[in-house]
C-alpha cells in the first residue's frame, strides 16, 4: 500500500483562454501567478505549484466522457475557508455548493472552463463520523452550515491572496466503471479502498478520507476524453524516495510505466515525483 507520508502535487489543466483562467484563479480563489511561459501558468498560494494551466485556443467543453469531476485545495484552518467563502463573495463568484461531509466542510465552484473545484477544511480525525459497515471512513452529505462558518471570521474582511498553507487535498474523476478503477489504483499502485457507493469510489493512504474519488455518475462504460478537450491533463502524487521505488517496481511488472507517469483505463495521466 501506499505509505501514510504520501501528498498530492499539482493539477495541470487544458484551458480555453489562459487570461480568463489566471484571472479567475487570482481573484476568485485568491492564487498567484509563479510563471508564465508559452501558453503555460502556473499558479500557487506561495508556496509549491497548485495548478498549472495549459491554454489550447479552440478546445471544446467537457462532455460524457472520463476526466475531472473537481479537484481539491485544502485549507490549513477552519477559519481560512471562511475567508474563501468571503472572497467568492466579495468577487461574485457562483457557488455550485456548499457541503458538510462529517470529515470535512467544502464549498464547490467551477472555472471558466467548467473545470470542478472543491475548497474544504478537514475537522481533526478524532471528530470524524465512525464508519458504517464495510466502510473504513464514515462520511457523508448534508448541508453546510454557512453561518456558523462565517462566524469564525466575523468583522474581518478577505485578504487579496488564499492561505499561503494551501495544498492539494485530493482530485476526484469521472471514470467508465468502478472495479476497474479499484483494480488499477488499488491493485497496481496503491490506494486503500476507504468507502464505496454503488456509483462511486473513494480511495486514500494513511487512513486519510480521500485522496483519489472515483464515480460513474457520467455512464457506466465512458470512454477517454477527446483531443483538444478542456480539463484535466494530469495530476500528481507525491511519494518518499523509498515508496517510489516500490511504485516503480508494480508499474513495471504491471506493464503500464511510462517514465514516472502512467495512464489509468480511460487515458487520465497520474504524475509520481519524489518529494524534495
Amino acid at each position: 500500500m501506499l505509505p501514510a507520508t504520501l501528498r498530492l502535487g499539482a493539477v495541470h489543466l487544458t484551458v480555453a483562454d489562459l487570461e480568463r483562467s489566471i484571472g479567475f484563479y487570482e481573484e476568485a480563489v485568491g492564487l498567484r501567478t509563479e510563471r508564465r511561459e508559452d501558453g503555460v501558468a502556473a499558479l500557487s498560494a506561495g508556496g509549491e505549484e497548485l495548478v498549472v494551466l495549459h491554454e489550447e485556443a479552440g478546445a471544446r467543453p467537457a462532455g460524457r466522457h472520463a476526466g475531472l469531476y473537481h479537484f481539491a485545495l485544502l485549507y490549513s484552518a477552519r477559519e481560512e475557508l471562511a475567508r474563501a467563502l468571503q472572497r467568492l463573495a466579495a468577487t461574485r463568484t457562483p457557488i455550485d455548493g456548499a457541503s458538510d461531509h462529517g470529515v470535512s466542510e467544502a464549498l464547490y465552484v467551477s472555472d471558466p472552463d467548467d473545470n470542478g473545484i472543491e475548497l474544504y477544511a478537514d475537522r481533526p480525525r478524532d471528530r470524524w463520523p465512525p464508519p458504517p459497515v464495510g466502510w473504513r471512513v464514515g462520511m457523508y452529505t448534508i448541508a453546510l452550515d454557512v453561518d456558523d462558518l462565517l462566524a469564525t471570521v466575523a468583522g474581518s474582511e478577505p485578504g487579496p491572496h488564499a492561505d499561503p498553507e494551501l495544498r492539494m487535498g485530493h482530485v476526484h474523476l469521472h471514470v467508465g466503471g468502478l472495479d476497474a478503477a479499484r483494480t488499477f489504483y488499488g491493485d497496481v499502485i496503491g490506494f486503500e479502498a476507504m468507502a464505496s457507493l454503488p456509483s462511486a469510489l473513494f480511495l486514500a493512504a494513511g487512513g486519510y478520507h480521500h485522496h483519489l474519488g472515483a464515480n460513474t455518475w457520467r455512464g457506466e462504460g465512458v470512454g477517454p476524453a477527446p483531443a483538444r478537450t478542456v480539463g484535466l491533463r494530469e495530476w500528481t502524487v507525491v511519494l518518499d524516495a523509498d515508496a517510489l521505488d516500490a511504485l516503480r517496481g508494480r508499474l513495471a511488472v504491471a506493464g503500464v510505466a511510462d517514465g514516472d507517469a502512467v495512464a489509468d483505463p480511460w487515458g487520465i495521466r497520474v504524475r509520481f515525483v519524489a518529494a524534495a
